[in-house]
């Protein structure tokens, strides 16, 4: 195992700035995740890590040591792709035993190695049969149990879940939360899949436009975003944007005056998550007006505006609102984000 630095990397295809200077240290064992939408950059990041890709400038070390201009094969790494990449001609034992066998690695230690990774990740029973006999979440399991056999000091992961069915993506998260935990590999997996960030990471690093948004624990990531575009992009339905005015260093909310930071303008953005909600009384709560009233089993989504701008709230399964209502919101004080209007950069509360 090892850690991984990324010392202000920077990619150029002609005039295009794929990846804009981005730094991050990745600990011993670490599991961070990639995150961002498709075009971000996350994926080129990975494939120059992997020595896949050369970057324009920068530095990546793993272990402390410099491995720019090192071929893959000898960074110390392995890496899990997006559609599973096992051989079709090989029976399971010798695509897991592949990468020990480029080694040149003894048989003792092949089988060794092969059967270790098999019974982590579950596949010792397919170990003679070829991956046309296999579902796609076995080979899936094929292709992680090739890459943990080498005992790789880093562990790269490219979507290695999104060809799977959304029943078979959950099991092979649990799966393979509870394979790494166990190999304490240091993994940095690239996803679009905040479901996967999540439930998986240690850190998430958030990316959008070649940049580096927001580096933290998932709960951080969710509960206290840098930005809007993280808010944004993090969570389901996504946090709530509402654009108020500022009198006296204060916003209204509902029958409530919160103290808010100071933003040199006129206006404040509050950013709310639609779970941080109750049912209280029009008189004493945010007005949203109801357009759409969907029951999900668990909770009640219900689509509107609050001051003409467009929200999306959760209420208990309970409640009973219907289109065309009127209804008062309560914000939970302790859940509220501020944020600049003109730039979406959030900003640090007010101390009681």
């Amino acid at each position: 195992m090892a850690n991984i630095v990324i010392d202000r990397i920077k990619k150029t295809f002609g005039a295009y700035d794929a990846l804009k200077e981005i730094s991050l240290t990745i600990g011993d064992g670490e599991f961070v995740s990639l995150l961002g939408p498709s075009g971000c950059g996350k994926t080129t990041l990975l494939r120059i890590i992997a020595g896949l890709e050369t970057e324009t400038s920068g530095q990546i070390l793993i272990g402390g040591k410099p491995v720019n201009g090192l071929a893959p094969k000898d960074r110390g790494l392995a890496m899990v792709f997006q559609n599973y990449a096992v051989f079709p001609h090989m029976t399971v034992f010798e695509n897991v035993a592949f990468g020990l066998r480029m080694q040149k690695a003894d048989d003792q230690r092949v089988k060794k190695q092969v059967e270790k990774a098999a019974a982590l990740l579950h596949i010792e029973p397919y170990l003679d049969r070829y991956p046309n006999k296999l579902s796609g979440g076995q080979r899936q399991r094929v292709a992680v149990a090739r890459a943990l056999a080498v005992e790789p000091q880093v562990l790269l992961m490219d979507e290695p879940l999104s060809n799977l069915d959304a029943l078979l993506r959950l099991e092979m998260r649990t799966e393979l939360k509870s394979v790494l935990q166990a190999s304490g590999t240091t993994t940095i997996y690239v996803t679009h899949d905040q479901t996967e960030a999540l439930g998986l990471s240690d850190r998430i690093a958030v990316m959008y436009g070649g940049r580096i948004e927001q580096v933290g624990p998932p709960v951080e990531i969710y509960s206290h975003p840098a930005t809007r575009f993280v808010g944004s992009f993090m969570g389901n339905p996504p946090m709530n944007f509402i654009k108020l005015p500022v009198e006296n260093g204060s916003v209204k909310l509902g029958s409530e005056t919160h103290v808010v930071p100071k933003t040199g303008g006129s206006d404040i953005l509050l950013g709310l998550r639609g779970e941080n909600v109750s049912r209280t009384t029009l008189a004493d709560g945010l007005r949203l007006d109801v357009r759409v009233s969907e029951p999900m089993g668990s909770h009640l989504l219900l689509t509107g505006t609050i001051e003409g701008q467009p929200v999306r709230f959760i209420l208990p399964p309970g409640e009973n609102v219907k289109a065309g209502e009127s209804i008062g919101l309560k914000p939970d004080a302790d859940r509220l984000t501020w944020l600049v209007p003109e730039t979406g950069q959030a900003l640090q509360p007010v101390a009681a």
